[in-house]
């Protein structure tokens, strides 16, 4: 079991590039880069002859095979001959390939301080999250088991083709209190050396590491300003032109239908996630309406037991006041307050008032109802705008009434209980 360290590389350990930790600058002499532009450069050479004048007949068929060629190096698949000895592959990276578009992706966010690493597994994210525990568990091992190292997992996220992405950060905590993330390079660096990468790949079953590192300021002009190979250096400009957010957004080059496939895969996963997300909220927001529902009705309770407590609280009230006045004549303010109460019974109960004029408009109301009947009897007919006028302005008459009527109830009930007790 190797021990963890992340001490500083001698001159000899390998360096990043990029900042991605893909890749590696081996010490490559100049003449081993000068032989890569050469071959690169010869590659050029054959695939622009064996699409333009190849040499293989010395006939007209050469022609028939430049557009047989032409064909191939358009769709990206294939082999063409150059002369009878010299062949060329045709990939869609080719400068020729017709199938090509340049989209946008998100630019990440996150640096190489947050020391985020995430493995690639190929399986389902159930399985993931069952065994996420040994997963920590496997690194923690490798990590030498040292107490002042913890592993923690900052995400699990689903991938297309029932793939997984595990996210996890190495925290160091020192006995002095301090504690520190490692870096995401100095991570990759160590779980991507030979002995630890066969031991997640074995115990594992780790596909791929990728470490969750941004692109810096130089590196994304470099990136911008650079077009990608196989694609037309104004098709790339005009791609940075059309960056509906050049601040959240970089142009992504897409090859091939393969890669074009990848990313319909990778948009469905993220709109299902999406669409889950929503179904969460929408189940959220649901719940959170029938806790409201409910606690409106607890609100109304509550204020109903809040009146009756208020007159059982104005009863013991009078009584205490009835009590406490046993024994004393009826001084003046009371008298004048039985006197006033009189006049608000005798007021209410006069024909010409309230209760006269509430028997009247009842009256009325049962005599048009009764008219009414009558005319739908006789066959009169009422055509439906001035039926539906009709019926609004008597449901606003019924409910004026009614309201009334409670007033006059309440007003009743009222008088009828401080006259018991003044009788008292």
């Amino acid at each position: 079991m190797a021990s963890f360290s992340f001490s500083k590389p001698t001159a000899t350990t390998t360096s990043l590039g990029f900042g991605f930790g893909f890749g590696s600058a081996t010490g490559l002499g100049l003449n081993s880069i000068q032989q890569q532009q050469l071959q690169g450069s010869d590659n050029l050479t054959n695939l622009a002859t064996c699409v333009s004048v190849p040499v293989i007949f010395g006939d007209e068929r050469d022609a028939l095979i430049a557009k047989w060629n032409q064909i191939q190096a358009f769709w990206g698949r294939g082999k063409g001959y150059c002369s009878q000895s010299n062949t060329v592959t045709f990939t869609p990276e080719n400068p020729f390939c017709r199938f090509k578009a340049v989209g946008y992706s998100c630019m990440p966010l996150s640096s190489n301080e947050d020391g985020l690493v995430s493995f690639i597994f190929n399986k389902k994210v159930d399985e993931i999250s069952h065994y996420q525990t040994q997963i920590i568990d496997t690194l923690s091992k490798l990590l030498g088991n040292k107490t002042t190292l913890s592993v923690c997992v900052d995400a699990v996220k689903p991938l297309p083709d029932d793939k997984t992405e595990l996210i996890f950060y190495i925290m160091e905590r020192q006995t002095t209190g301090i504690s520190r993330r490692f870096t995401a390079s100095d991570v990759y660096n160590f779980l991507h050396t030979p002995n630890i990468l066969s031991q997640l790949t074995q115990q594992l079953l780790v596909h791929q590491i990728v470490p969750k590192v941004g692109l810096s300021n130089e590196q994304l002009n470099n990136y911008l300003e650079n077009a990608p190979s196989g694609i037309d250096p104004f098709l790339w400009q005009q791609a940075k032109l059309d960056n509906p957010e050049p601040d959240s957004l970089i142009p992504v080059p897409m090859v091939g239908f393969k890669e074009l496939h990848q990313r319909i895969k990778h948009q469905a996963q993220q709109t299902h996630l999406h669409q889950t997300r929503l179904k969460v909220i929408c189940d959220d927001l649901t719940e959170l309406q029938v806790k409201h529902a409910n606690m409106q009705a607890k609100s109304e309770q509550y204020k109903r037991k809040h009146r009756q407590l208020s007159h059982q609280i104005l009863k013991a009230m009078v009584k205490q006041e009835v009590g406490r006045k046993m024994g004393y004549a009826i001084q003046a303010d009371e008298e004048q307050l039985r006197v006033n109460l009189e006049a608000v019974h005798t007021e209410l109960n006069a024909p010409t008032q309230f209760k006269g004029r509430l028997n009247e408009m009842m009256s009325q109301i049962r005599m048009q109802h009764q008219m009414l009947s009558n005319k739908c009897e006789s066959g009169y007919e009422i055509n439906d705008s001035l039926k539906t006028d009709i019926e609004q302005h008597l449901k606003h008459q019924q409910e004026g009434i009614q309201y009334l009527i409670t007033i006059v109830r309440d007003d009743m009930e009222d008088l009828k209980i401080i006259e018991d007790e003044l009788q008292k």
